[in-house]
């Protein structure tokens, strides 16, 4: 009986163990967080060889993760990206998504994504700075905070021990300050069918959380089902809904296609766009929270048939 009772001790301790290590996890946060949105990064402007690291480091994880390569040339969609909003001479940039895909054997696949770019040393014309050129906009929150929210999830769906009832397809987009030009390109030349796409659900800015306000999820509009998804769903961390589907992110670029999206959101803050946005103001922890939200949310839809487009009037 004493061998039996420690047994059982070891297995529970492994299981609390495991379930320690999938749950999002504040350190991880941090720690991507601190990668990508360090001076050495230099802004991940699109283009530079800092965004090139940037596709590199959530390639690596999402090999770590043991997800498939789904771009076009392995976990790579490359496209070429233009810079509209000033006049540089190298308006036409090499960009690229990174695409990762979790294969489940299902019929369809959910997405999640969060864009990895930001403003570079401030010349791709929408800082806020007063005299932005030469300053490195870090984007702590925008959107480092979205990526490592990415890399989570894909740790969390890859690694629970469970085979869901839909695939995950997780997305890195390029280019989104220049015009979500990475999210409208895979739409537009996607690496599965559309058709088989049950909805997306994007992050960007995930990590300025003010417990006053709480985090806003936008898209609740955007299918009928989607009230039967947040029912019973509670968290510590606030969060309200928003029926909006478009917007300036990159839910806005599948909402086109009429997908249902989900979009998570902490709101603005007077680092936005501004080389202040470091990486030290991030609350890892309440964005681990706002990742729990998103699990609850993701799992009780997997409990559901392929969710309907409604569109947002």
């Amino acid at each position: 009986m004493r061998i039996f009772f420690h047994s059982l001790l070891l297995v529970f301790g492994a299981a609390q163990a495991f379930g320690q290590s999938v749950s999002p996890s504040p350190e991880n946060i941090r720690k991507h967080i601190s990668y990508l949105a360090s001076d050495k990064m230099k802004g991940r402007g699109t283009g530079s060889k800092e965004n090139e690291k940037a596709a590199k480091y959530v390639a690596k994880q999402f090999k770590k993760y043991h997800l498939l390569p789904k771009g076009t040339e392995g976990y790579y969609q490359p496209f070429t990206a233009k810079i509209r909003r000033v006049v540089v001479p190298d308006s036409i940039r090499e960009a690229r998504n990174v695409i990762g895909f979790l294969d489940n054997g299902a019929l369809y696949t959910i997405v999640i994504g969060a864009h990895f770019d930001h403003l570079g040393l401030g010349r791709q014309g929408s800082s806020k700075a007063e005299k932005p050129e030469g300053q490195i906009h870090n984007g702590a929150d925008d959107n480092a905070s979205g990526v490592a929210g990415l890399l989570e999830l894909a740790r969390y769906f890859s690694g629970n021990d469970k085979k869901e009832p839909y695939n995950f397809l997780f997305i890195a987009f390029g280019a989104e300050e220049l015009g979500l030009v990475g999210s409208r390109y895979f739409v537009n030349n996607p690496t599965l069918p559309l058709a088989d796409i049950n909805f997306m659900s994007n992050m960007d800015m995930i990590g300025r959380y003010d417990a006053k306000r709480g985090v806003g999820i936008g898209g609740y509009g955007t299918s009928a089902e989607w009230p039967a998804v947040f029912k019973d769903v509670k968290s510590d961390t606030k969060f309200f809904t928003d029926n909006a589907g478009s917007g300036g992110s990159d839910h806005g670029s599948f909402y086109a296609k009429q997908i249902p999206v989900l979009f998570f959101h902490t709101g603005g803050h007077d680092d936005y766009h501004k080389p202040t946005d470091d990486a030290e103001k991030i609350d890892a922890n309440a964005e681990a929270g706002i990742l729990g939200i998103q699990i609850k949310l993701i799992e009780n839809a997997m409990l559901l048939p392929k969710l309907k487009f409604t569109e947002v009037k």
